[in-house]
């Protein structure tokens, strides 16, 4: 084993440090692909749709957007964000949380995500410790933390990293690293089935949708990680979490209860905190029934 392998496996203090340091630089990136990409699945729709009905007006030459190019800018004065002043959570205070040139203040949401990954990172550390289950269970923490703040902006769930994440935690369970292959395969289809049948009695019942297919892709892929035994609890603590925050959040901002909010957070949250601690809850559970 290398050397530096070798310290972050013996020295927990050096690997929990590393890992919050990885965390902040995984975050930044993670504020990119939050912004990015529900501008590039948009602008994606829109050519299919000029392509599908074979417009003959001449569309003006688009610049390329991706989730590298063109570099970050602020969208006030266009100026180009430098690499010092993009240095995760420390340039935002050393700014003032303002852009350089012209003083538009920028979002604190954008260290909030970074310090949020580094935290759920070194989270994932301490219960995982120095180990493949570590590696997989960080990319599912981030995934989850794009999803999250993605639906939260725009209702939206892509399938650009719902999917691979489903398929990610379908070839983990080769190995059994968190669950065995039958376990994961049961528990991607019941996630996905569950929400869709529940999806389909309410809207035969109302004629409304009540949510997403994204929401369904979503239970899928946790469930393919945490098994079907577990998606009980991500299913209570999804819908209990959902329920209090969603009508606390509607009534601070005076709306009405029937207006749509997104559950893929909540179950978002509950994925995670399910592959963490999930064997914990369910055994304070049959110990509290049991006694």
């Amino acid at each position: 084993m290398p050397a530096i392998f070798q310290l972050l496996a013996d020295n927990s203090a050096f690997f929990l440090s590393m890992l919050f340091i990885l965390g902040l630089l995984v975050g930044s990136f993670l504020n990119v692909v939050i912004h990015r990409l529900p501008i590039m699945l948009e602008r994606g729709w829109q050519r299919e749709f000029q392509q599908y009905f074979q417009s003959d007006e001449p569309q003006p030459a688009e610049e390329t957007y991706n989730i590298i190019t063109p570099r970050s800018r602020c969208p006030k004065c266009q100026s180009e964000i430098t690499a010092l002043q993009n240095i995760p959570v420390v340039s935002w205070l050393v700014l003032g949380g303002k852009c350089k040139q012209c003083k538009t203040p920028i979002s604190p949401r954008y260290p909030i995500v970074e310090l949020i990954t580094g935290l759920v990172s070194v989270l994932v550390g301490w219960q995982f410790g120095f180990s493949s289950a570590c590696t997989l269970a960080l990319i599912f923490s981030w995934c989850m933390i794009a999803l999250t703040a993605i639906d939260i902006d725009k209702m939206l769930l892509p399938d650009q990293i719902c999917l691979p994440l489903l398929w990610l935690g379908l070839l983990t369970s080769i190995n059994s690293v968190f669950v065995n292959s039958t376990d994961a395969l049961i528990g991607a289809a019941v996630g996905y089935l569950s929400l869709w049948s529940l999806y389909w009695a309410f809207k035969l019942l109302t004629g409304k949708e009540g949510m997403g297919y994204g929401d369904f892709k979503l239970l899928a892929a946790i469930g393919a990680f945490v098994g079907w035994q577990q998606l009980p609890i991500v299913i209570v603590l999804s819908s209990f979490v959902g329920a209090v925050i969603g009508i606390v959040h509607l009534k601070m901002q005076g709306k009405d209860q029937s207006q749509p909010i997104p559950f893929g957070p909540y179950l978002a949250i509950a994925g995670w905190i399910t592959l963490l601690y999930g064997d914990w809850i369910a055994d304070q559970y049959w110990n509290w029934m049991l006694n």
